[in-house]
C-alpha cells in the first residue's frame, strides 16, 4: 500500500491561463499514462520536478522490498512495491491523490474519443487507465502493449495489439492502434468484471493461479523435468542453472523473469533476481562476478528452493 505524509500544508495549485488546473488536463488528455510520468509533466508545468529517493531496498530476504520517497514541491509521499518500478509508481500514485484531492477533480476521467459514453459501464470509460488502476492496486506488474500485426487497405487499416498483464495475455483489434489497444485492456476488464468484492477468490489469486502451477501441483508432477530436479545434486560443475530453470518452468508452466539489480552488493558483485510466476510467487537473489553469473546464481538458488518444496510431503 501507498503512504504519504505533508511535511507542510500543500501549496495552491497553479492554474493556466483558461483557467483550469494543468494537471486534470494532462491525466483527461493522456489517460493511458504512468503515475510517474503524470506526475513528471505536473512538475515540469508547475517547475516542481519530483524528486525520488529509495529510502529502502531489501532484497536478500524471500520476497524483496523497495521503498521510494517522491518529493514534489512542499508534499512528500512514499511507496513500496516488490520492484524498484513498481516502488516509484506507488509513491507517485500517492503524489498525484493529494495533488487531485486539493484540485477537486477525477482521476478516472472519460476518453474524449469514446463514441457515447453515457451507454458505456463506468469502470469502461477509459478500460487502459482502469486496468492500469487495478494494476497498481494489486501489486502486479503494469500492462505491456504490443502491436503484433498492421494490415489492410489504406483507407481501412486494421492494428492488432497484445496486452500482456502477468500470466495472462488477450489481444485486441481496431482502425487504430490506440482503439486496438482498448479492445485489448476492455477484454481483460471483462474477465475481471465477474469477480466481486464479496467474493473470497480474490483477483491476486485469480492471477497468480491463472497458470496452474502450485506447491500441491509440483509436489504430485509426474513431469519428466521435476522429478530429475528431484534426484539432482545441483552441485555438479558446469551445469546449465539457466537453462534447466527453463525447461522445468515450460514443463510445469510457470514463467521466469530475471531482474538485475544496479547497486553492487557489499563486496561488490553484481546481483540479480529470478521472479518465478508460481503460486506463491516466487522470488530468489544470485550474486557473481558478473551480470550473466548473477543471473546462473539466482536460477540455481531458485532450482534449489524448488528442489525443497518437490520433495516435501
Amino acid at each position: 500500500m501507498s503512504h504519504s505524509r505533508h511535511r507542510t500544508e500543500a501549496p495552491p495549485l497553479e492554474r493556466e491561463d483558461s483557467g483550469t488546473f494543468s494537471l486534470g488536463k494532462m491525466i483527461t488528455a493522456k489517460p493511458g499514462k504512468t503515475p510517474i510520468q503524470v506526475l513528471h509533466e505536473y512538475g515540469m508545468k508547475t517547475k516542481n520536478i519530483p524528486v525520488y529517493e529509495c529510502e529502502r531496498s531489501d532484497v536478500q530476504i524471500h520476497v524483496p522490498t523497495f521503498t521510494f520517497r517522491v518529493t514534489v514541491g512542499d508534499i512528500t509521499c512514499t511507496g513500496e512495491g516488490t520492484s524498484k518500478k513498481l516502488a516509484k509508481h506507488r509513491a507517485a500514485e500517492a503524489a498525484i491523490n493529494i495533488l487531485k484531492a486539493n484540485a477537486s477533480i477525477c482521476f478516472a476521467v472519460p476518453d474524449p474519443l469514446m463514441p457515447d459514453p453515457s451507454k458505456q459501464p463506468k469502470n469502461q470509460l477509459n478500460p487502459i487507465g482502469s486496468l492500469q488502476e487495478l494494476a497498481i492496486h494489486h501489486g502486479w506488474r503494469l500492462p505491456e502493449y504490443t502491436l503484433s500485426q498492421e494490415g489492410g487497405p489504406a483507407h481501412k487499416r486494421e492494428y492488432t495489439t497484445i496486452c500482456r498483464l502477468e500470466s495472462f495475455m488477450e489481444t485486441g483489434k481496431g482502425a487504430s492502434k490506440k482503439q486496438a489497444k482498448r479492445n485489448a485492456a476492455e477484454k481483460f476488464l471483462a474477465k475481471f468484471s465477474n469477480i466481486s468484492p464479496e467474493n473470497h477468490i480474490s483477483l491476486t489469486n485469480m492471477v497468480g493461479h491463472s497458470l496452474g502451477c502450485t506447491w500441491h501441483s509440483l509436489r504430485n508432477s509426474p513431469g519428466e523435468k521435476i522429478n530429475l530436479l528431484k534426484r539432482s545434486l545441483l552441485s555438479l560443475p558446469n551445469t546449465d542453472y539457466i537453462q534447466l530453470l527453463s525447461e522445468i518452468a515450460k514443463e510445469q508452466g510457470f514463467t521466469i523473469t530475471y531482474l538485475d539489480i544496479e547497486e553492487l552488493s557489499a563486496n561488490g558483485q553484481y546481483q540479480c533476481l529470478a521472479e518465478l510466476s508460481t503460486s506463491p510467487i516466487t522470488v530468489c537473489h544470485g550474486s557473481g562476478i558478473s551480470c550473466s553469473n548473477a543471473q546462473s546464481d539466482a536460477a540455481h538458488n531458485a532450482l534449489q528452493y524448488l528442489k525443497i518444496i518437490a520433495e516435501r510431503k
